[in-house]
């Protein structure tokens, strides 16, 4: 298995993860999360709703730096 290999696993788990963790935010406007109702882990959707957003970000700056190294063929 190479480095490439891997790099392209991480790259489609955090495409699967963005793409759940952007279905279970809350439509504009509502409080909680949008599929699910609301999440027993938080104390309110206020946090909930914050947790998933910097979770969000953290995947989608990962998926995008994978996509530039990968497509510039910076790893072999």
């Amino acid at each position: 298995m190479t480095t490439a290999d891997i790099l392209r696993g991480v790259w489609a788990l955090s495409a699967l993860g963005l793409t759940i963790l952007v279905l279970l935010h809350s439509p504009k406007g509502d409080a909680g999360l949008g599929i699910g109702g609301q999440a027993q882990l938080f104390t309110s959707s206020k946090s909930a709703e914050t947790t998933l957003n910097r979770v969000t970000w953290m995947l989608a700056i990962t998926f995008i730096g994978l996509t530039i190294i990968l497509s510039a063929g910076w790893v072999g």
